[in-house]
């Protein structure tokens, strides 16, 4: 018997699910899920909710790009909500925020958080969306280039791109050590997902050497 069976969904047959970043805790959003939007979150990967105002499927980032790429489903005591911990590829909501729980109540009112829009899992969002570039390609995406080239093109170009942070470095030119140092990052993302790694690999590693 799947675990699915022993779920109690409600009496239109949804079930709650809270999504929340895998790798910083943080709660990103909260849907509906059917018994066969969470077959389909299953077996793709990515996560995917019933909409109650449309009365349909959606998959999360069909059309921004913004997928949630699933990494483990929790079930709480009573079998009727789910905790979603997942990858996100950008943001959560439809306003553009990290996060739909972007508000926090302060004197009674409402007060947007001011936090910046980078965060330190970008890295793992970035290489979410690597990791669908290989397994969806994309004509036109560079990604797919690297690639369709292969190895030697990969690393050729984290070896292109680590030297340019030493210029970078050597110039103490800071818009141009972020620039290099992004280049860097992204193509040293290509190669580990080439390799079939994470950034997780690495920071397991690091863990390792405190």
């Amino acid at each position: 018997m799947s675990f699915i069976d022993e779920l109690k969904f409600d009496e239109n047959g949804l079930i709650p699910a809270v999504v929340q970043n895998v790798d910083t805790g943080e709660v990103l959003m909260v849907a509906y899920m059917n018994r066969e939007s969470l077959d389909m979150t299953l077996k793709s990967g990515r996560a995917t909710f019933f909409s109650r105002s449309r009365q349909e499927l959606w998959e999360k980032g069909a059309t921004s790009g913004d997928y949630m790429y699933v990494k483990e489903i929790r079930v709480d005591c009573d079998n009727d909500c789910l905790v979603i911990k997942a990858s996100p590829a950008g943001n959560a909501c439809h306003t553009g925020n990290r996060t739909c729980f972007y508000r926090k109540v302060e004197g009674g009112k409402l007060i947007e958080d001011k936090e910046p829009k980078a965060s330190s899992d970008i890295l793992m969002r970035e290489q979410a969306v690597i990791i669908d570039r290989k397994n969806n390609p994309e004509d036109g995406s560079y990604t797919n280039y690297l690639f369709n080239k292969g190895e030697d093109k990969i690393l050729k170009k984290v070896g292109e791109e680590a030297a340019e942070v030493v210029i970078a470095g050597k110039n103490r030119d800071r818009d141009e050590i972020k620039y290099e140092v992004a280049d860097l990052m992204y193509h040293l993302s290509v190669m580990l997902v080439d390799n079939g790694m994470t950034w997780d690999d690495i920071f397991e590693e690091m863990e390792g050497r405190r």
